[in-house]
């Protein structure tokens, strides 16, 4: 009787954790967990979700496709997409590049790096473009800057604002020159929709580097970008060897531009939409600007 006494108090007070076995891991089901890459803390994914992919812990930023950025942004039933079944060919005869751009549509059921429509954004009207850096790591392609400055000039014939999302990697090189191109092609088209005095907002996602970083992405009549993503043109390595200098921590993230003018400012996703709609009431009268 003493002795089973003694073998129940040890085992109530043992602290040290078991290792659980292979089975039990298995029963754990794939995704259910997130861990951030910044903080290291380990949130469940659905939660993640529901605070639009910004840690819950740190606020960082979390990448989203083109799907979860549309559901968090726009009115719900609002949203009419433009020019879905544009695809890329290959001008250039670069092998094996089709073959990537379909894996690509495989993956992420989409036929490009972009995302481009008409909707609502707290009942007010724009045409939307979205960048996707899970397709080709958004890099710009003909298809890409066909399907932004048609957006664009739709916007211009509807007299209501562009909002862009960027996030890419540059300029595609699988079809060289002519991805060049669509650095001039994109900043025709929206300066002649500023000329018509329509506006403009560049939302800079992570990452937004090369050409589109030089191009349509930084010529907005605002400006903003989400905290910590990386924005620029040619990569940190580069620049420090080029310039023989040590760049400082931040270099080439979104509060660095912002400190240094080249922002208007940083906006969490949390609060995007609402600041969003704000600037659009503000300009409300067919997109045209009333400075």
């Amino acid at each position: 009787m003493l002795k089973e006494l003694f073998i129940k108090n040890n085992i109530k007070k043992k602290k040290y954790a078991t290792i659980p076995s292979e089975s039990v891991k298995q029963d754990v089901p794939e995704g259910i967990m997130t861990k951030c890459p910044s903080c290291k803390k380990i949130m469940y994914t659905k939660e993640l979700l529901k605070n639009l992919k910004v840690c819950l812990h740190c606020g960082f930023h979390h990448q989203m496709n083109s799907q979860e950025r549309l559901t968090s942004f726009i009115d719900e039933g609002s949203f009419e997409e433009m020019d879905a079944n544009m695809i890329s060919e290959n001008p250039l005869n670069f092998t094996g590049y089709l073959e990537k751009v379909e894996q690509d549509r495989q993956k992420t059921n989409l036929n490009e790096a972009v995302v481009t429509g008409v909707g609502n954004v707290h009942n007010k009207k724009i045409v939307l473009a979205i960048m996707d850096a899970s397709f080709r790591m958004g890099s710009m392609g003909s298809v890409v800057g066909e399907k932004i400055t048609r957006a664009v000039e739709k916007a211009n014939e509807l007299s209501v604002p562009f909002i862009i999302f960027t996030a890419s990697g540059g300029a595609r090189m699988q079809e060289g020159v002519i991805s060049l191109m669509q650095m001039a092609k994109t900043s025709v088209a929206l300066q002649r929709f500023s000329e018509n005095k329509g506006l403009f907002i560049s939302i800079m996602t992570h990452p937004t580097t090369g050409g589109v970083s030089a191009s349509f992405a930084s010529v907005g009549d605002y400006n903003f970008a989400e905290p910590g993503a990386l924005i620029g043109f040619a990569g940190r390595r580069i620049i420090e060897q080029t310039i023989r200098e040590e760049l400082p921590e931040d270099f080439q993230t979104s509060e660095f531009l912002l400190k240094h003018g080249q922002l208007d400012a940083v906006i969490s996703r949390l609060d995007l939409k609402d600041q969003i709609g704000t600037i659009l009431a503000l300009h409300e009268h067919g997109g045209e600007l009333n400075w």
